[in-house]
């Protein structure tokens, strides 16, 4: 299985609290019990440009940033964590483990000021010198049922991490039933890269399925 996934780029996506960093970290363990070298990556971030740009967007003191400028800050970090981090392990053979990409733009951004899928495609083609993900796995989860933790800080050490939302966690329900439909439109419409695991089951059934998928890659 190792050499089968070697250079192979995986994204695991979805809606606020539907166990991304838990399956994510699950995967990985797996893998490298498998014998891959496996690089965990988080997005927005991974790189110190894409954490500074990663505190401009989550900062819930922002509300005034335009959704086209939104979505231009998002795929600038991604363009560094690309050129950075992600195409040399890739090309070092390393299995890449994503914990949100490019297919979270096109459900949170979607549709915001006007931005259609096109364009996100186009501008995220262009910052990820179009090496797109071999698996984008969509955990779908309704939003009455999202696990959301309050995690937002700019500073590690700072008393009140973890009871703050982030700017994108506080917008109202509606938006992130909105979200949800996104995901699982660009699953069915791009479905030979894509695969929805219903995220409402139990934590290692989850994983079993996302391992299943993974390990029908080629």
């Amino acid at each position: 299985m190792s050499e089968q996934l070697k250079g192979k780029f995986i994204v695991l996506d979805g809606g606020e609290g539907s166990g991304k960093s838990t399956q994510a970290a699950l995967l990985r363990h797996a893998l490298e019990r498998r014998g891959c070298t496996v690089l965990s990556v988080r997005d927005p971030g991974a790189t110190r440009i894409g954490e500074l740009i990663r505190a401009i967007l989550l900062n819930p003191e922002h509300t005034e940033m335009n959704m086209r400028c939104e979505m231009l800050l998002y795929m600038a970090a991604r363009a560094q964590m690309m050129a950075e981090v992600i195409q040399p392990a890739l090309n070092r053979g390393e299995v890449v483990i994503s914990d949100r990409f490019i297919s979270s733009t096109l459900a949170y951004q979607l549709d915001g000021d006007g931005l259609t899928a096109g364009e996100i495609r186009a501008v995220g083609d262009i910052a990820i010198h179009h090496r797109w993900p071999d698996l984008t796995i969509i955990l779908d989860m309704p939003v009455e049922a999202a696990r959301v933790k309050p995690k937002f800080t700019l500073f590690p050490d700072d008393p009140d991490a973890g009871v703050e939302k982030d700017r994108i966690e506080m917008r109202p329900p509606e938006y992130h039933a909105k979200v949800r439909q996104n995901y699982l439109k660009q699953a069915k419409d791009h479905h030979r890269r894509h695969c929805i695991i219903d995220a409402r089951k139990p934590v290692d059934q989850v994983h079993a399925e996302i391992l299943s998928a993974v390990e029908a890659l080629s």
